[in-house]
């Protein structure tokens, strides 16, 4: 059946039944698998391709259930989708002036795009403001009475009822107005970059959307990070205004961010650089100190400010924000990006991908932190353009039970629910018996994130949190390009479990070797876009160089994305994992995300993490990390086990050298995986790596205690 499925064209829309009935078995004829032996005398380097054993079977054709529940698809069909982005690639001048006339403009552009690798401008000479976009448009179309943010706080009352705001588009439209005057009032102006270092709470949305309205770009850091990486942020960024809280919670803990800051600014303050002000929001209510002058209070300095603020016209290409990311090494890297082609962009992707329609009573939840790229996308500038509710959590998944954003979807009654697959597999260890508490029928999507998903969890995902019913988007971006590039579109295109599937329209992706041609279907090489799309990053702040090395200097006139990736019979992308971790394992290059699903794959397993290790006979080893289901306990037979299911699943060349258990692998704060970290583990080598994104200090001193 498996190979009929494959045979038929993609939208044949009589594969529903078999596909969905054959969704319904379990390991092993969830993989279809191409075993591949060692050769001992295969030479490799790094310029050989990274060889493909994983091949996925399942196919969920979109239903006609599935578009009526959304109002239908806005791509009906894959034929159309085929048209439509070809066209956008041909002809993409045309294709984005129409799609940007559905935003306002207070000045039209002269020219769409203006390219000279590496440099794009979109929407050339054109005047407009995203904050009017997500607030003024809709107020002045008369839906300000429409909710445009939902917020949950993480406490509960007493009485077991969370904290829950509703705000409209006209009550935020007022209190941006408010925090726009009120930074003026100190002296922000155009062209300033104003550091946000906050909760998930309402305000910060509010300050986003104030910077811009104002044309200041603001710089949002993680509010978990620690008071090093605010001061290489402020330096970088040269900001001297910064906006903060008393605290945050977290698991039922006070996130002392004001004390992180007032340590930031005397660091600061030793490097000549000067803070100006602080504006504070007092959330938690712990003990702060007060620097009288510098610091204010948000109640008093917002709430006493005008709720009227006109918009600032602000050119296509004026910067809209920094974000910073940090790489393998170095110091962390501030993404440039402009507002023109991000606007139309994110709106777009937004619409198209997840199937948002306004006044459908849909309830949007990506439970990202607007700290990461995800938010400032897909909770902030992407969602509220488009007149759906975005809610925002301010806490943990698990707190102050395994089953709070299951109840949470219950009660909001969210319609779209978009998170990482790193959390996936924490619902996965925490049981299948939380979600299965509460009532998920609301949901009509579902979405993935952050990295790329072992099919496994994907499956566990679609059947129990989705009900069997809902499409899932699995979403492939990055910081650098600001918005979705490889995803699924809702109600239109057949998914796979563990694909990322197509490219958006626009993007011109490729899966080339190192002299740019294209390799052969599930041949492994480097991930590539061809040509400019409007939300791509227009540099790193301050570090020409840095720009044009990291991104374009490897692969000439091509965006490197710095991921491995396959194409699939079916024209389908895969990431293979990042092209820093592939593995050289006795001549054969291998991608570590295949492994890892694999192993993901035995029912033992909810998690796993594959790096290279020395090894004396190989070259490269294979060491995984592995944290284990609620049932299964840690044991040599199971080591054993591992292996032996690994190599029956991709061949022996890829059974790990070594196996450790663990129970939680060292993530960043955004969730994904620090290998880097873990090949400094494997090694048995003291890490001189930074540190700074780690979640948990811990998780990694329990690993260099936990010896083979």
């Amino acid at each position: 059946m498996a190979a009929d499925i494959l045979q038929t064209p993609l939208d044949g829309r009589n594969l529903i039944s078999r596909a969905e009935a054959h969704a319904q078995e379990r390991w092993p004829r969830l993989l279809a698998y191409i075993p591949r032996m060692a050769d001992p005398h295969t030479t490799s380097n790094a310029n050989s391709p990274v060889q493909s054993l994983l091949k996925e079977d399942r196919i969920f054709p979109p239903t006609a259930a599935q578009a009526t529940a959304l109002g239908g698809a806005w791509c009906a069909s894959m034929d159309e989708y085929r048209t439509r982005h070809a066209r956008s690639i041909a002809d993409p001048e045309g294709f984005w002036s129409e799609v940007a006339q559905d935003l306002d403009w207070f000045t039209p552009w002269s020219k769409v795009l203006e390219w000279n690798c590496p440099d794009a401008k979109w929407f050339v000479d054109a005047k407009t403001n995203i904050c009017h976009n997500a607030l003024d448009r809709h107020v002045l179309a008369g839906h300000g009475h429409e909710v445009g943010i939902i917020w949950e706080g993480e406490p509960k009352r007493e009485n077991g009822t969370p904290e829950v705001k509703h705000l409209s588009y006209g009550e935020l439209l007022e209190e941006v107005c408010r925090c726009s005057n009120a930074l003026k009032s100190l002296g922000v102006k155009k062209g300033d970059v104003v550091t946000l270092y906050m909760g998930m709470v309402p305000e910060l949305a509010i300050a986003m959307l104030a910077c811009a309205r104002i044309g200041a770009a603001h710089s949002v850091i993680f509010g978990g990070f620690p008071a090093p990486a605010i001061v290489d942020r402020m330096l970088d960024a040269k900001s001297g205004v910064i906006v903060t809280c008393d605290g945050a919670w977290r698991r039922g803990q006070v996130v002392p961010l004001k004390k992180n800051v007032d340590e930031a600014i005397a660091l600061l303050s030793a490097q000549n650089h000067k803070v100006e002000h602080c504006i504070v929001l007092h959330r938690t209510k712990n003990q702060i100190d007060w620097h009288a002058g510098r610091d204010h209070a948000w109640h008093e300095l917002v709430g006493a400010q005008s709720d009227e603020c006109d918009c600032e016209p602000m050119d296509s290409e004026d910067l809209l924000f920094l974000l910073y990311t940090s790489g393998s090494t170095g110091k962390p890297k501030g993404i440039r990006h402009t507002i023109g082609g991000y606007m139309v962009y994110t709106a777009y992707t937004a619409q198209q991908t997840f199937s948002l329609r306004a006044g459908a009573g849909q309830v949007y939840w990506c439970t990202a932190d607007i700290g990461w790229v995800t938010g400032h996308s897909y909770i902030v500038y992407g969602i509220l353009p488009n007149r759906v509710p975005s809610l925002m959590y301010e806490g943990a998944p698990n707190f102050p039970g395994d089953d709070r954003f299951w109840e949470m979807v219950s009660r909001h009654h969210v319609t779209h629910f978009y998170t990482a697959p790193t959390a996936i597999r924490a619902f996965m260890k925490w049981g299948d018996e939380h979600p299965a508490k509460h009532d998920l029928s609301s949901l009509k999507v579902l979405g993935t994130v952050g990295e790329p998903i072992n099919p496994e969890a994907w499956m566990w995902y679609h059947q129990n949190i989705g009900g069997s019913k809902c499409p899932i988007v699995d979403t492939f971006w990055q910081t650098e390009t600001g918005g979705h590039v490889l995803t699924p579109l809702a109600c239109t295109t057949p998914t796979v479990p563990g694909s990322c599937t197509l490219p958006f329209f626009g993007i011109d992706a490729a899966v080339v070797d190192e002299n740019g041609v294209e390799v052969p279907a599930n041949c492994g090489g480097l991930l590539v876009i061809r040509k400019p799309w409007p939300a791509m990053l227009r540099g790193i702040h301050g570090d020409r160089a840095r720009f044009i090395e990291t991104y374009w200097s490897r692969v000439k006139g091509m965006y490197l994305a710095g991921d491995g990736a396959r194409r699939d019979e079916r024209g389908y992308f895969w990431i293979m994992g990042r092209i820093d971790d592939v593995l050289n394992v006795s001549g054969h290059r291998l991608g570590t995300m295949e492994v890892e699903s694999a192993l993901v794959s035995h029912e033992a397993v909810v998690e796993a993490a594959v790096v290279g290790m020395p090894h004396d006979i190989k070259g490269t080893g294979i060491a995984a990390f592995v944290s284990l289901g609620p049932h299964a306990t840690p044991s040599d037979e199971l080591k054993a086990a591992l292996r032996e299911h690994v190599s029956g699943v991709l061949g022996p060349i890829a059974k790990p050298d070594m196996i450790r258990f663990t129970q939680a692998l060292p993530k960043t704060r955004s969730g994904k995986i620090m290998r880097r970290l873990l090949r400094d583990v494997a090694a048995g080598r003291d890490s001189k790596q930074d540190t700074t994104t780690l979640e948990d200090l811990n998780v990694l001193a329990a690993l260099r205690g936990n010896e083979e």
